[in-house]
């Protein structure tokens, strides 16, 4: 008899991070169940691209469970540069100052939360605990606390504390001492092992906090700068389309880079 799959919940935005994260899951055998979060991001296509991938791997024969949770109503409440459709995005290093303005304010407590609860439930019913799976790594920087390892910690102990059968779920953090290249490098791996095109899947991610319309990536900002940064250091060309040429985003990424180094 074929052995049952392990089942995996991961958070799933659309961006670089949680679409190398789902590659590696299905890498391993996993049975996903992804979740989305739509809460009033001024950067929501980022769902759109992800729906692009969830078809690709599925033509490639490789499906997973996936829920939108609609936490739109909760945006207005917050204070966040994300959110408010009045205030622009700042632009530059996420070294800078002003990048605090990008910050949602408990925003991975409260996706690892539902996503907790999603897979205590599904473990209820399963002879191995569900992994409960998050992106996050140690290229986030200080103006975001919630991405720390000490953070997660807390996190965990709380949720043991207050669930019974807290052993149902386990907490799988791949990429916590993993900067945005080693990432990347793990992806590359993912997709070999899987059959499938690098840059088709990266095409259909979004990380920038400020596209156009037409889901173009700003180029600017310091989600942007970091993940051209990434792609510079494997020594690729990021897929995505930016609101400049490749040549002269990846120009403009080490001219900040540079700036911040010097600062």
């Amino acid at each position: 008899m074929k052995p049952k799959k392990q089942h995996a919940v991961v958070c799933l935005s659309g961006g670089m991070d949680s679409t190398s994260l789902l590659l590696r899951l299905l890498a391993e055998g996993q049975a996903v169940c992804g979740i989305s979060f739509r809460y009033g991001q001024k950067h929501a296509i980022e769902l759109d691209f992800l729906q692009r991938n969830l078809q690709y791997l599925q033509q490639h024969g490789q499906p997973i469970d996936y829920q939108i949770v609609d936490l739109s109503s909760l945006g207005p409440l917050l204070d966040s540069a994300l959110i408010d459709q009045d205030r622009n995005v700042p632009l530059g290093h996420y070294e800078q100052d002003n990048m605090k303005e990008t910050v949602v304010p408990n925003r991975n407590a409260i996706f690892a939360s539902i996503a907790y609860a999603v897979a205590w439930s599904i473990g209820q019913n399963q002879a191995h605990p569900v992994r409960l799976c998050l992106g996050v790594h140690s290229g986030d920087h200080a103006i975001y606390p919630d991405c720390r390892p000490k953070f997660y910690r807390d996190l965990w102990q709380a949720f043991q504390t207050g669930n019974w059968d807290a052993d149902k779920v386990e907490l799988y953090l791949p990429y916590l001492e993993f900067d945005k290249a080693d990432i990347l490098r793990d992806a590359l791996q993912s997709t070999r092992a899987l059959g499938l095109d690098f840059d088709q899947v990266f095409a259909n991610t979004l990380t920038s906090y400020q596209p156009d319309a037409s889901g173009r990536a700003h180029g600017l900002t310091g989600s942007d700068v970091e993940r051209v940064l990434a792609f510079h250091a494997i020594g690729r060309v990021d897929p995505i389309q930016y609101a400049e040429d490749w040549e002269r985003t990846l120009e403009q990424a080490l001219e900040l880079q540079s700036q911040q180094q010097q600062s």
